[in-house]
């Protein structure tokens, strides 16, 4: 797709389409990713600039903006889902024939990877399960042996959230792992999983206590 495609929210609502109604992965813009990123974070800019205008008319666009915004993440989420899918799938074949698929050249350098991995590790229990049970074999798969529950151990368990303190009000919107959460208030305590809650520290939209 060419370099010119100007990301807004009906150039998204374009792609969603395309990607739904085509069943073949869909060429995206060249530096999709980072002018998708820059897109959101202006509208969240837009958003936070009106939320400090003491007006009786911005009530109605920080409302109106605070909805466009849930939209583009919910477009940005099912684009991915839809793109994801197909990418699977593309594996699975790949696996099923040894063939690599054609469609690596619309994939964003990102979905290659995950095309690759995907595909490897399908391969890997292919040949260690597959063959082996049609050459009369049992499976060739390392299986990790559980700990018995009662088993006491000094290991700490593994943080996964932080807790925040945050810096400014925050709509609901999508976390990287694809969840909703808020909207949280100024000075709000909250806890949220780790990735999320590092990209809000680095947004400086929060602080970690």
């Amino acid at each position: 797709m060419e370099n010119e495609v100007i990301i807004t929210y009906e150039t998204l609502y374009d792609l969603l389409r395309r990607e739904k109604n085509r069943p073949e992965l869909q060429q995206l813009p060249d530096n999709f990713l980072t002018d998708l990123i820059n897109y959101l974070n202006k509208k969240q800019e837009i958003l936070e600039s009106q939320e400090k205008k003491k007006s009786i008319f911005t009530s109605t666009e920080v409302y109106k903006t605070r909805k466009q915004i849930e939209s583009i993440q919910k477009i940005i989420k099912e684009l991915y889902e839809r793109r994801e899918s197909k990418i699977l799938q593309s594996s699975i074949i790949s696996s099923r024939t040894g063939i690599s698929t054609e469609e690596t050249i619309t994939m964003l350098p990102e979905e290659q990877e995950f095309y690759k991995i995907i595909t490897k590790n399908l391969d890997h229990y292919r040949e260690n399960v597959l063959y082996k049970l049609s050459a009369g074999q049992l499976p060739n798969i390392d299986i990790p042996k559980s700990k018995p529950k009662d088993l006491k151990t000094n290991e700490k368990p593994i943080k996964t959230a932080k807790k925040l303190k945050m810096l400014c009000d925050l709509p609901k919107f999508l976390g990287t792992d694809m969840e909703s959460y808020g909207p949280f208030n100024n000075e709000q305590i909250i806890e949220i999983p780790n990735e999320t809650a590092d990209f809000l520290i680095k947004q400086e939209k929060a602080e970690e206590i």
